[in-house]
């Protein structure tokens, strides 16, 4: 029956834990997964990793979630969307992983945030709404103007790819949620970025994918930083406000910092710390101005329309973030 399916057991266990703590837990997994991978960089290639990574994940979600073909022919446009998320998340995935090769992780994550932050901006026309975008342009500058060399452009450049990608998985994720119960939809989607990363990983990789070392990493940070996150953030997401749940999860770049210092020994200078806290703040700060910005539109909606017309709340109250 479907009351014991692991992942109906996953979901009640999570249930039992504070929301922010699942939120928080899950941010500190993807920067754990993204700074663990590099560490096998040379038997497999960033493409190698990432490729082992979207498969472990895909396997797991899709034994936990069990999409049905049903699912994804019940609605019009159903499988444009997941096939589009799969694109977009493969597209990531490598922008992401290869910038780690060429700049510090911190640093690729908090270009990576400028795709939710850019989000989190679309359509404002107060004045009051540019203190975030001034705040944000402060931190790329402190991020590639401080220390005596410059990053790599490559290494800006993959992340600024990844930061695009992943804007645009939020926007089609958000489609995908309405769309699906539960978490068919991601683990369709997870599964389809698996097949597309497979050629170039493939390629670059060869026989190091069998590398036992290789794969016992490319199996942590699959759980780590993919399975656990985004099942966590599900669970979190009904629990939560987007705002509250948008504040916790500015905290990824400080994260990745963390973790790559812990981990894979990169130490960042006091500008580029600062210039990382001051996106993390101007992604926090863009949040609850977003969430005020809601309410007020709510309340309009609600003083011009009858009683039983709820599809402006259910849109307005759509989580910003993936």
């Amino acid at each position: 029956m479907q009351q014991h399916s692991p992942a109906h057991s996953i979901s009640t266990l999570a249930g039992k834990v504070p929301a922010p703590a699942l939120v928080l837990t899950g941010v500190c997994g993807l920067q754990f997964g993204a700074a663990l991978a590099p560490r096998v960089y040379p038997q497999a290639g960033a493409a190698g990793v990432v490729f082992l990574r979207l498969l472990i994940a895909g396997v797991i979600l899709c034994a936990l979630w069990r999409p049905r073909p049903a699912s994804l022919t019940a609605v019009e446009g159903t499988w444009k969307t997941v096939l589009a998320a799969g694109a977009l998340l493969a597209g990531h995935h490598i922008a992401f992983f290869e910038a780690v090769n060429h700049i510090p992780l911190g640093i690729v994550a908090t270009i990576e945030f400028l795709g939710p932050f850019a989000i989190a901006l679309a359509g404002s026309r107060r004045a009051l709404d540019l203190m975030p975008a001034c705040l944000a342009a402060a931190g790329v500058f402190l991020l590639g103007n401080a220390g005596s060399s410059s990053l790599p452009v490559a290494g800006l450049a993959l992340a600024a790819a990844a930061a695009c990608c992943w804007a645009g998985y939020i926007l089609v994720s958000a489609r995908m949620a309405t769309r699906f119960s539960g978490g068919q939809g991601l683990a369709a989607a997870i599964a389809f970025a698996a097949l597309l990363s497979a050629p170039y990983g493939i390629a670059q990789a060869g026989t190091g994918l069998l590398d036992p070392h290789v794969l016992w990493v490319a199996a942590v940070a699959a759980v780590v930083s993919s399975v656990l996150p985004y099942s966590l953030n599900l669970e979190a997401m009904r629990r939560i406000p987007p705002r509250v749940f948008g504040v916790l999860t500015s905290l990824e770049p400080a994260a990745g910092a963390l973790f790559g210092l812990l981990i894979l020994g990169q130490h960042l200078n006091w500008p580029q710390w600062l210039g990382i806290a001051a996106v993390a703040s101007a992604s926090a700060l863009a949040t609850c101005l977003g969430a005020g910005k809601r309410r007020a539109s709510r309340v309009r909606a609600s003083s011009t329309s009858q009683p039983e017309g709820g599809t402006a709340r259910a849109e307005a109250d759509l989580p910003s973030v993936a």
